[in-house]
């Protein structure tokens, strides 16, 4: 009988797992969702405007996406203004607990992103501190989609949508005032 060298019985292990795998593989297609045909093969170019007010180039299939700064000729990023040019209190537009703008509310939104003039928009959502940190979270996102939403509609681009709930008050939560002044959502022009 004819020793086997450990060398010899290495390569046989491996080659039988790779025709155990191969057998037993599951089939692999080379496109993703995104690319058999529902984006229709098309990469979507825009511009992404970020917190800080820069712009990057960014390109999107729908299943990944590309993103560079966008320089001038010196190198130098493309930044614009950002500022804090309107802030609503969530008292004046929101019931309690909800994020559906009342038909004035929505009127004075419409108003307001037609009259502005901004490159686009940053809207952020704030709560007071009377529900828990995860509820806070959810519902002030969702005012802030719901401010978006409207932005939208009257034709307005936006960059971002954030909700913050509680993290970030603008008063101490210790009186009714102080609260008010939490339950805001602010709109960020970007110029």
């Amino acid at each position: 009988m004819a020793m086997i060298t450990f060398k010899e019985l290495r390569a046989i292990a491996a080659v039988a797992l790779v025709a155990l795998f191969t057998l037993h593989a599951p089939t692999v297609e080379a496109q993703t969702a995104s690319q058999r045909g529902k984006d229709k093969g098309q990469y979507i170019p825009g511009i992404w405007i970020d917190p800080d007010g820069c712009e990057h180039w960014v390109m999107d299939d729908g299943a990944e996406g590309y993103m560079s700064p966008h320089v001038s000729r010196e190198g130098i990023p493309v930044c614009r203004r950002a500022n804090v040019c309107g802030i609503m209190p969530s008292d004046q537009f929101f019931a309690t607990d909800s994020y559906r703008i009342s038909k004035a509310g929505k009127q004075r939104l419409m108003e307001f992103f037609q009259k502005t003039n901004a490159v686009s928009y940053i809207i952020i959502g704030h709560t007071d501190s009377r529900a828990s940190d995860g509820y806070n979270m959810r519902l002030s996102q969702n005012r802030a989609n719901s401010v978006a939403r409207i932005a939208q509609t009257s034709g307005a681009r936006i960059a971002d949508v954030r909700g913050y709930g509680e993290r970030q008050p603008a008063a101490s939560n210790n009186t009714a005032a102080g609260m008010a002044k939490n339950r805001r959502v602010e709109i960020i022009c970007i110029r």
